[in-house]
């Protein structure tokens, strides 16, 4: 009888259990779809969204939707989260065969975060999942990013405005990797981990990589920024030229409910020891949304005075940023076609010039600076005479399906002046001008396989015409009409495993014609006497550049990532042709460089304190080491290899007090002999315009609702590989650099609620130094010191 009985007990549960089965799939059930956006209305992708209590999980997509095609009929609290973010939960009904919709806005968290992916947080708000586009032109968050970014959030930007309006200055002391700045109005020698990065303004491509200017990193006022994206390594995602990385200038948008706002400033610069260093500068902005229509409007003016060093000697005008007349004007219009649908029209223009009652007095390199004296400057005003840039944007996310289409048409019109050389036969000046004109399609197609795999697809194409020249005031040509038409198609995958594992490969493509005018090349002598006539052409350049990486981020302690990225560029084309000594461009030496790059790194946070990583190692078979021949600056085209790593860390010591710092070592080799060792008598280091010294910075942050106090050092390390000639001169970029450090302090107050006074003070202590630039060029004329104690006082007011 008892095992009758526990027969039939089994047989009782099994039937149980089968009726559950059956009753599970009879069970009736709908759907939920809904949408998360940021606070500023952008979509969030890679949000975990969870059903409480059930099995049902997804991760939203490039557009910030989730959907669940089968849910149960019941009643669910659903949860979404991400890091950095405040945790959403709202409750939801789901009733059988109907489909349930719910919109949710994240919040940003009050927790200390990490600014960058292989980078801790500067103590200044920036998350670790902070969303960013220029990665790979897709929304996305850096913990989920598996590279090294670096992103410089608009509160950075304007805490270190106060210090200096200086945007080389802003990159140099939150950027790792980057060098220091050169306090002149070029970035030559500022290098992004050893090679030159690709500068952007909201996509549009502000170097000049046919004939480089470096006049790139000032381009545009930072009061009109509202981040800046660093991608470093070596990428081919805008194009031509990124060896080093891009850094991309995104542009405020008009973020407020009220019709009508803005904000003035007005203040005043100058050095603490001198006369006639005083300078002004005033910032208007007006921005406001009136229905589906937003905008924002504004214009900067700034004239400096004097810069001197710290011995109160007046700072070399060559290149300099004293005695300069800046002028920035920005407008950001916008309109939502649909709620699915958005047009924006942006454009800025900048000029920065200089018009010095000073003239050059050389020093004596090693031993006294180059200064400036009272004197008649030849020739007309130096600097960026204009800088247009105009970018039209349509946005549908959901052009087909789940697919989203941006498709950007953008110009930029660019022209720098030179200083007054007597390296032209009777001297000259020389003036770069380059006219971009582009057109970029962009689409994403996201998929979901299952809740543990899911991603998207993203492919396009880029479309550029470049034209680029560089003639002297006069007239004569140095480096003839460049025209370049690049054709690029790419794609590349994005996958999400797990929730956790964040897997991206990509592919791209490179079309690349060229054509150049016919030219002579610079006289010499009387008569045209040292000219060369070469005959212009064609040249063609095909070239597949291609990415992989991939990050872990499930856990907040440890979270790594390895990546390997290719980039492609054209060197600098308009040395060679200035060079020249063939009477053909299809005689000359105009082989492209193609970089790779190997990286891996974590990011790490526990409770307050934040830590991260990464080392990385870069080669090419061709390089940009310059050399000097017969007077010309060129290219020995010769393997390299560029290696570093890079810190960070920081810590909230205080709700309201954080403090944190950076180190940055970079190192590079040429293999002069090309025989695969980089180590061999014959082989050398890469020079100091390359490659910097140990750079670190450190500062800490206090801030409440009134008053913010933030202090800033920098050192520099140094660099001494290369040996003088027998006359005891060293070749450009290989003079000696010696160490120095800097303190830097901004402070402001907010008197009321609309009204804030904010005080910046440069080289706090008047330290006396020279720039890495003034140091490695190992010449009289460029042996310039940095400027002494500067002072910056600004009123704002908020409407």
């Amino acid at each position: 009888m008892k095992y009758i009985s526990l027969r039939r007990s089994k047989f009782l549960v099994v039937i149980s259990f089968l009726f559950s089965i059956v009753s599970s799939f009879a069970q009736n059930s709908g759907k939920i779809r809904g949408e998360i956006t940021a606070s500023d209305g952008k979509p969030v992708s890679g949000v975990l969204i969870v059903l409480k209590n059930s099995d049902y999980k997804i991760i939203t997509n490039n557009n910030g939707n989730f959907k669940f095609n089968k849910v149960v009929e019941n009643i669910y609290v659903i949860q979404a989260s991400l890091d950095g973010y405040e945790t959403i939960e709202q409750q939801i009904t789901v009733v059988n065969n109907e489909t349930a919709t719910v919109n949710l806005q994240f919040k940003t968290s009050n927790q200390p975060q990490s600014k960058s992916t292989n980078a801790a947080s500067d103590g200044s708000g920036a998350q670790l999942d902070e969303i960013i586009v220029s990665a790979s032109r897709k929304v996305e968050t850096l913990s989920k990013t598996p590279s090294s970014v670096t992103v410089i959030n608009s509160k950075d930007i304007e805490d270190l405005s106060i210090v200096s309006p200086n945007i080389a200055n802003i990159l140099a002391y939150a950027v790792p990797g980057l060098g220091s700045a050169t306090n002149n109005t070029g970035n030559y020698g500022q290098t992004l981990r050893g090679r030159n990065p690709l500068v952007l303004i909201d996509g549009i491509p502000q170097s000049t990589p046919l004939k480089s200017a470096g006049r790139e990193m000032r381009s545009i006022d930072p009061s009109v920024i509202e981040r800046i994206e660093v991608i470093k390594g070596a990428t081919a995602i805008y194009g031509n030229g990124a060896d080093g990385g891009l850094i991309n200038y995104i542009t405020k948008s008009g973020k407020t409910q009220k019709k009508f706002a803005g904000y003035s400033e007005a203040g005043t610069t100058g050095n603490v020891k001198g006369d006639s260093t005083a300078g002004y500068r005033f910032n208007q902005q007006f921005y406001g949304k009136i229905n589906k229509f937003n905008y924002i409007v504004g214009g900067t003016y700034e004239k400096t005075g004097v810069f001197r060093d710290g011995e109160g000697e007046v700072i070399s005008p060559e290149y300099g940023l004293g005695e300069t007349k800046t002028y920035n004007i920005f407008t950001k219009v916008g309109y939502d076609l649909t709620d699915k649908q958005r047009i924006e029209l942006m454009y800025n223009y900048f000029s920065s010039n200089q018009d010095s009652d000073y003239i050059l007095k050389n020093g004596v390199y090693g031993v006294t600076p180059a200064i400036g004296i009272l004197g008649n400057r030849p020739g007309v005003d130096e600097g960026t005479k204009y800088n247009h840039n105009a970018n039209l944007q349509y946005v549908n996310k959901q052009f087909f399906g789940n697919t989203s289409l941006t498709a950007n048409l953008y110009f930029q019109d660019f022209l720098t002046i030179f200083s007054n050389s007597a390296f032209f036969y009777g001297g000259g000046q020389s003036q770069t001008a380059s006219t971009k004109k582009g057109f970029r399609v962009y689409l994403n197609s996201p998929f979901t396989i299952s809740s543990n795999f899911s991603g998207d697809v993203i492919y396009g194409f880029d479309l550029l015409n470049d034209k680029t020249n560089q003639k002297l005031v006069d007239g004569r040509v140095w480096v003839p009409n460049i025209n370049m038409v690049n054709l690029a198609p790419y794609a590349q995958v994005s996958t999400r495993i797990f929730g956790d594992w964040n897997v991206k490969a990509g592919l791209r493509a490179e079309n690349i014609k060229i054509n150049i005018d016919d030219y002579n090349t610079i006289a010499t002598g009387t008569n045209g006497g040292g000219s060369i006539a070469v005959k212009g052409g064609d040249l063609s350049y095909d070239a597949f550049v291609f990415n992989t990486g991939i990050r872990y981020s499930r856990f907040k302690f440890f979270n790594p990532f390895v990546s390997f990225s290719q980039s492609f560029s054209i060197f600098d084309l308009g040395r060679v042709l200035t060079a020249a000594k063939e009477d053909a461009i299809s005689k000359l030496q105009t082989k492209p460089i193609i970089v790779n790059n190997y990286e891996g790194g974590f990011s790490s946070q526990l409770g307050k304190f934040n830590l991260s990583a990464a080392y990385y190692f870069s080669t090419s078979k061709l390089g940009t080491n310059m050399i000097q021949v017969d007077g010309f600056s060129v290219a020995e085209r010769l393997p390299e290899r560029v290696w570093g790593y890079e810190v960070q860390a920081d810590y909230q010591i205080l709700k309201q007090l954080t403090v944190g710092g950076n180190y940055a070592y970079v190192q590079g080799r040429g293999d002069k002999d090309s025989d695969g060792n980089f180590y061999g008598p014959n082989d050398i280091y890469l020079k100091s315009n390359r490659i910097p010294p140990v750079k670190m910075t450190a500062y800490a942050k206090f801030g409440n609702k009134r008053l913010n106090v933030e202090l800033y050092w920098m050192y520099v390390g140094d660099r001494d590989l290369f040996q003088p000639n027998a006359k005891g001169a060293y070749a450009i970029g290989e003079g000696p650099i010696h160490s120095f450090d800097l303190w830097n302090l901004a402070t402001a107050y907010k008197v009321t609620e609309r009204i804030r006074v904010k005080l910046g003070i440069e080289n706090i202590f008047n330290t006396d130094y020279y720039p890495t630039t003034s140091q490695f060029y190992g010449t009289n004329a460029n042996y310039t010191r940095g400027n002494g104690t500067r002072f910056n006082l600004a009123l704002g007011y908020s409407f």
